[in-house]
């Protein structure tokens, strides 16, 4: 077991029954992901969850609460903790360039998302989007940061 764990967020933004997914390379395979990437030193949850969203999609979101908090031992035996949010789509920001890891964004339905040909790239993807479908919600004063 790696220590210490790896804070993570991750975004949920629907669109008309639709939800904004990332296609990325992990481990040598095409996957799909929600927006989703590393808590950065001295950066709020809420705020690394727009940045990683706007970095892997050019989507401006708001963040409208949380979905849940996950832990996912890994296969590498790396920890992630994983602080999944709902987000409302703002504007797409064209001139926005993309991190070099994403290599396509799509807007599936759920069932697409079932029949689509890349595999999710860990549990906590469909994890998170049947929490969401669920309507598993917790407001964002739930999470306290100070300092």
């Amino acid at each position: 077991m790696l220590w210490p764990p790896h804070i993570t967020v991750a975004t949920i933004i629907e669109n008309k029954g639709r939800f904004l997914f990332v296609e990325e390379k992990s481990d040598g395979k095409h996957v799909l992901n929600q927006p989703a990437g590393h808590l950065e030193p001295e950066e709020s949850l809420i705020n690394a969850a727009i940045r990683e969203t706007l970095e892997e999609t050019s989507w401006r979101v708001e963040i409208t609460s949380l979905i849940g908090i996950y832990v996912y031992h890994a296969p590498n035996k790396i920890i992630y903790h994983r602080y999944c949010f709902s987000a409302t789509p703002v504007i797409f920001e064209k001139d926005n360039v993309r991190d070099s890891d994403i290599l396509h964004t799509h807007w599936l339905t759920p069932d697409e998302l079932k029949e689509h040909p890349c595999p999710t790239r860990s549990p906590l993807v469909l994890s998170c989007l049947n929490d969401y479908l669920n309507e598993i919600r917790y407001p964002l004063a739930l999470i306290r940061e100070h300092g």
